[in-house]
């Protein structure tokens, strides 16, 4: 059966080109069972080379006209060897050598006629683990989506029956009960007349802001900050990944009266300028994150695109780790704000016009020549809270690896599992050679702004950042000082 692809599912295929393919991955650890033979991985794989039948979307390539992607259309059987790969390096536990692997098959993009996914085993010859390393592509679904799928393919404990792969399992959808024509059209309308009377509002609110009569609102697009790693998307890739214990994370939260979201906002910003500041950077403003919102209703299943992504300003002027936070907090909850007070459609419209126009520049070549809309990516998505089992193999952790913004920058995606922040850092490696700093400076500014509550000493060394705070006249805040 074949199914039709929305706008927002059609844009991942127009836009991708060799330099900026548009899938997303996961790289997942697995334990070795204690007891397992030596040729385990080799077993396995094999064992996962039967299943050549497979169900919607892993069975489907896209079908097009004059290069205009169609819709979705079922294949008879799939090609495993394309789909299904084997990979032996020297040492897993080399996280390094590991990432830059990695990056080599996150690179390529996926084959256009066929079924728009692979799986990649990699093992070594000494270690008790081995890694998947797995990409789809984008217009098969969004974060959420995607975590569900490959979450069903585990289970909390391990067994070697009745395994069944992702690309195999049913899933069929449920019949939803058709609402009555009249209210569907009727209703139809109206959310779009409200979807499109927040819309205009949302650019008359930034109109305001350009204007500077109203600067409390969302920031302007094409107004980010341009670093080494912003600008045209080009071929090559820089891989990471660090683990960060949620539930400090959270602790934390709840001691600075802060969401887990705004901590972890706080911990890549001081991060993302320290790696910048390492090749000479200076910043006369802040950096920008692009924001992702899920669109979905409680309890969607549906597969594709449901998303938009809004900017938003971090911080820039202050030392205190804490005082940088506070300034994400207000900048977060602005956009958090205006969203909630819109049309869940009127955002996602907005989202398809700034990013055709970051799509556009960049399929002309000109990303250089622009500031872009933002500087880092940053998207969280929560996993499964138990221990899981591929098969009767033992998930030790689960990395997200995303697609590259219209405009570049670093995209950092974070999924939680078993009480730890498993986050993924990507980005182009043309002016960089790798993101190892960048992982270990999160884990340095994650510990900093922790400690930084009792001890109002700690500040952050010098990041590039040029303050002019515009002052006029000295304002005594601070009297029983003197």
């Amino acid at each position: 059966m074949s199914k039709k692809l929305t706008f927002l599912d059609k844009t991942f295929w127009i836009t991708e080109s060799e330099d900026n393919p548009k899938h997303v991955a996961t790289l997942q650890l697995l334990k070795i069972p204690v007891d397992a033979a030596a040729d385990y991985v080799d077993k396995l794989f094999a064992e996962m080379g039967t299943f050549d039948q497979a169900s919607a979307p892993f069975n489907c390539r896209v079908s097009t006209f004059l290069g205009y992607p169609i819709k979705f259309v079922p294949i008879e059987q799939l090609d495993m060897s394309y789909h299904l790969q084997l990979h032996t390096i020297a040492d897993l536990n080399d996280k390094p050598a590991l990432h830059k692997f990695v990056a080599s098959l996150h690179e390529p993009w996926l084959d256009r006629d066929k079924p728009l996914w692979q799986y990649h085993i990699i093992k070594d010859n000494n270690s008790e683990q081995f890694a998947l390393y797995i990409k789809i592509h984008h217009m098969c679904g969004d974060g959420s989506t995607l975590i569900r799928w490959f979450q069903a393919a585990y289970s909390p404990s391990p067994s070697t029956e009745g395994f069944v792969p992702v690309w195999s399992m049913d899933r069929t959808q449920k019949k939803r009960h058709k609402a009555h024509w009249f209210k569907a059209v009727f209703g139809g309308l109206w959310g779009l007349f409200i979807a499109i009377k927040d819309s205009i509002w949302i650019w008359f609110r930034l109109l305001l802001k350009l204007l500077r009569i109203n600067q409390n609102y969302m920031p302007l697009p094409f107004t980010g900050t341009k670093t080494v790693l912003t600008g045209q998307v080009k071929k090559g890739r820089a891989v990471a990944t660090l683990d960060i214990d949620f539930k400090r994370v959270k602790a934390l939260s709840k001691r600075l009266r802060a969401s887990a979201n705004e901590i972890m906002l706080c911990v890549f910003d001081i991060a993302v300028h320290r790696q910048l500041a390492d090749s000479g950077q200076t910043f006369k403003k802040a950096l920008y994150t692009n924001m992702p919102i899920n669109l979905r209703k409680p309890g969607e299943t549906t597969y594709g695109n449901k998303i938009a992504i809004v900017p938003v300003q971090l911080a820039h002027g202050h030392t205190d780790p804490y005082l940088r936070l506070r300034e994400i907090i207000e900048n977060h909850r602005i956009v958090k704000k205006a969203a909630a007070s819109s049309h869940p459609a009127s955002f996602s419209y907005y989202t398809l016009l700034i990013q055709t126009y970051a799509i556009m520049f960049e399929m002309l070549g000109l990303s250089n020549w622009v500031k872009p809309i933002a500087n880092i990516l940053i998207s969280n998505m929560p996993g499964p809270s138990d221990i899981m089992f591929f098969k009767d193999s033992q998930l030790l952790a689960s990395y997200p690896i995303s697609t590259i913004t219209p405009g570049g920058g670093v995209n950092i995606t974070m999924m939680t599992y078993r009480g730890q922040a498993n986050i993924g850092l990507v980005c182009c490696n043309n002016n960089i050679d790798s993101l190892e700093p960048l992982a270990r400076y999160c884990d340095e500014a994650f510990d900093m702004l922790e400690k930084c509550i009792d001890d109002p000493s700690l500040n952050i060394k010098d990041i590039g950042e040029e303050i002019n705070d515009g002052s006029v006249a000295n304002v005594d805040d601070e009297p029983f000082n003197n």
